[in-house]
């Protein structure tokens, strides 16, 4: 039996939300071990000067704790 642990991750990127989540996801592997799966929360944007400046996500990461 395993036991998995789910964190937080808020990542953003100025090109898209699959970069953003990739930028996420890569940041929470060089942290974390185990990582098994993961869900968006929150997608949002930044607008700056009727333009988006920054997609920003906020998810779910999963990941099986050691023995």
């Amino acid at each position: 039996m395993s036991v998995a642990r789910i964190t937080e991750v808020s990542a953003s990127s100025s090109k898209s939300f699959d970069d953003a989540i990739k930028k996420g996801i890569a940041r929470a592997n060089k942290t974390l071990e185990n990582v098994r799966g993961a869900w968006i929360k929150e997608q949002k944007i930044k607008v700056e000067d009727g333009d988006i400046a920054e997609y920003r996500v906020i998810m779910k990461v999963s990941f099986v704790l050691k023995d």
